[in-house]
Protein backbone atom coordinates (compact mmCIF):
# COMPACT_ATOMS: atom_id res chain seq x y z
CA UNK A 1 0.00 0.00 0.00
CA UNK A 2 3.06 2.18 0.15
CA UNK A 3 5.31 1.00 -2.18
CA UNK A 4 6.27 4.80 -2.90
CA UNK A 5 6.94 5.72 0.07
CA UNK A 6 9.39 2.51 1.00
CA UNK A 7 10.89 3.23 -2.31
CA UNK A 8 11.13 7.01 -1.99
CA UNK A 9 13.02 6.20 1.46
CA UNK A 10 15.24 3.27 -0.02
CA UNK A 11 16.46 5.87 -2.56
CA UNK A 12 17.20 8.38 0.24
CA UNK A 13 19.49 5.48 1.91
CA UNK A 14 21.12 4.67 -1.10
CA UNK A 15 24.30 5.35 -2.25
CA UNK A 16 24.32 7.15 -5.59
CA UNK A 17 27.38 7.61 -7.57
CA UNK A 18 27.04 10.05 -10.74
CA UNK A 19 26.23 8.56 -13.99
CA UNK A 20 28.22 11.35 -15.97
CA UNK A 21 31.72 11.59 -15.52
CA UNK A 22 33.62 14.29 -16.45
CA UNK A 23 37.21 14.75 -17.93
CA UNK A 24 40.05 17.04 -16.24
CA UNK A 25 39.46 19.81 -13.82
CA UNK A 26 36.71 22.17 -13.41
CA UNK A 27 37.79 25.48 -14.15
CA UNK A 28 36.10 29.24 -14.75
CA UNK A 29 37.71 30.80 -18.09
CA UNK A 30 40.08 33.31 -17.31
CA UNK A 31 38.17 35.61 -19.97
CA UNK A 32 35.14 35.83 -21.20
CA UNK A 33 34.27 37.64 -24.66
CA UNK A 34 30.63 39.47 -24.09
CA UNK A 35 31.41 41.43 -27.52
CA UNK A 36 28.04 40.85 -29.88
CA UNK A 37 28.13 37.84 -32.24
CA UNK A 38 25.86 37.26 -34.63
CA UNK A 39 23.81 33.99 -34.46
CA UNK A 40 25.78 30.93 -35.75
CA UNK A 41 22.36 30.55 -37.56
CA UNK A 42 21.96 33.60 -38.59
CA UNK A 43 21.34 33.47 -42.65
CA UNK A 44 23.59 36.77 -42.99
CA UNK A 45 26.23 35.84 -40.58
CA UNK A 46 26.32 39.58 -39.52
CA UNK A 47 25.11 41.49 -36.99
CA UNK A 48 22.26 44.81 -38.12
CA UNK A 49 24.41 47.43 -39.50
CA UNK A 50 22.65 49.99 -36.91
CA UNK A 51 23.19 47.29 -33.76
CA UNK A 52 27.12 47.83 -34.81
CA UNK A 53 27.16 51.27 -35.18
CA UNK A 54 28.12 53.24 -31.52
CA UNK A 55 25.34 55.45 -31.36
CA UNK A 56 22.94 52.14 -30.94
CA UNK A 57 24.72 49.45 -29.71
CA UNK A 58 23.03 48.11 -27.50
CA UNK A 59 19.92 45.52 -27.37
CA UNK A 60 17.81 47.68 -26.13
CA UNK A 61 17.80 50.37 -28.79
CA UNK A 62 17.86 47.68 -31.67
CA UNK A 63 14.96 45.76 -30.57
CA UNK A 64 12.68 49.15 -30.46
CA UNK A 65 13.26 48.77 -34.67
CA UNK A 66 12.96 44.99 -34.56
CA UNK A 67 9.76 43.01 -35.39
CA UNK A 68 8.52 39.78 -35.05
CA UNK A 69 4.64 39.50 -35.66
CA UNK A 70 4.87 43.42 -35.56
CA UNK A 71 6.22 46.23 -34.00
CA UNK A 72 8.41 45.05 -30.46
CA UNK A 73 8.28 48.78 -29.43
CA UNK A 74 6.74 49.82 -26.21
CA UNK A 75 4.65 52.71 -27.20
CA UNK A 76 2.45 52.15 -30.24
CA UNK A 77 2.36 55.04 -32.86
CA UNK A 78 1.13 55.68 -35.62
CA UNK A 79 1.80 58.57 -38.60
CA UNK A 80 0.61 61.24 -36.99
CA UNK A 81 2.89 60.12 -33.88
CA UNK A 82 -0.43 60.63 -31.39
CA UNK A 83 -0.21 57.35 -30.20
CA UNK A 84 -2.82 54.63 -28.96
CA UNK A 85 -6.24 56.40 -28.91
CA UNK A 86 -5.01 59.78 -30.32
CA UNK A 87 -6.68 59.21 -33.55
CA UNK A 88 -10.68 59.99 -33.42
CA UNK A 89 -12.98 56.51 -34.78
CA UNK A 90 -14.08 59.18 -37.68
CA UNK A 91 -10.78 59.62 -38.87
CA UNK A 92 -9.75 56.10 -38.92
CA UNK A 93 -12.69 55.76 -41.53
CA UNK A 94 -15.43 53.27 -42.15
CA UNK A 95 -15.49 49.89 -40.53
CA UNK A 96 -18.10 48.81 -43.38
CA UNK A 97 -15.80 45.80 -45.17
CA UNK A 98 -14.55 46.30 -48.93
CA UNK A 99 -16.25 44.81 -51.57
CA UNK A 100 -14.65 41.29 -51.62
CA UNK A 101 -13.88 40.72 -47.68
CA UNK A 102 -15.78 39.46 -45.01
CA UNK A 103 -15.15 40.18 -41.24
CA UNK A 104 -17.20 36.55 -40.26
CA UNK A 105 -17.72 33.41 -42.51
CA UNK A 106 -21.57 33.52 -42.09
CA UNK A 107 -21.71 36.47 -44.36
CA UNK A 108 -20.08 34.42 -47.16
CA UNK A 109 -22.49 32.98 -49.83
CA UNK A 110 -23.87 29.54 -48.46
CA UNK A 111 -21.35 27.16 -50.48
CA UNK A 112 -18.49 28.71 -47.78
CA UNK A 113 -20.22 27.88 -45.01
CA UNK A 114 -19.53 25.15 -42.80
CA UNK A 115 -22.05 22.15 -43.63
CA UNK A 116 -24.00 21.39 -40.34
CA UNK A 117 -23.24 18.38 -38.39
CA UNK A 118 -24.71 15.10 -38.44
CA UNK A 119 -26.03 13.39 -35.47
CA UNK A 120 -24.47 10.32 -36.70
CA UNK A 121 -21.63 12.30 -37.17
CA UNK A 122 -21.36 13.47 -33.44
CA UNK A 123 -22.46 10.63 -31.81
CA UNK A 124 -19.35 8.91 -33.56
CA UNK A 125 -17.33 11.44 -32.53
CA UNK A 126 -18.23 11.41 -28.94
CA UNK A 127 -17.44 7.79 -28.70
CA UNK A 128 -14.36 7.97 -30.79
CA UNK A 129 -15.71 6.02 -33.75
CA UNK A 130 -16.40 2.46 -31.51
CA UNK A 131 -20.19 2.91 -32.65
CA UNK A 132 -20.12 3.82 -36.27
CA UNK A 133 -20.72 1.87 -38.94
CA UNK A 134 -21.40 3.56 -42.61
Amino acid sequence: MFATRVLRQAAAHAERAPLIKFIGKRTVPASIDHSPQPHPASPSHSLPADFTSGASSSFSSYRQHAQQFGPLRKTIKNAGERGVGGTSGHELGSVQAAKGEVFDRNDLPARFRRSPISLAEIEAVETGGATYFA
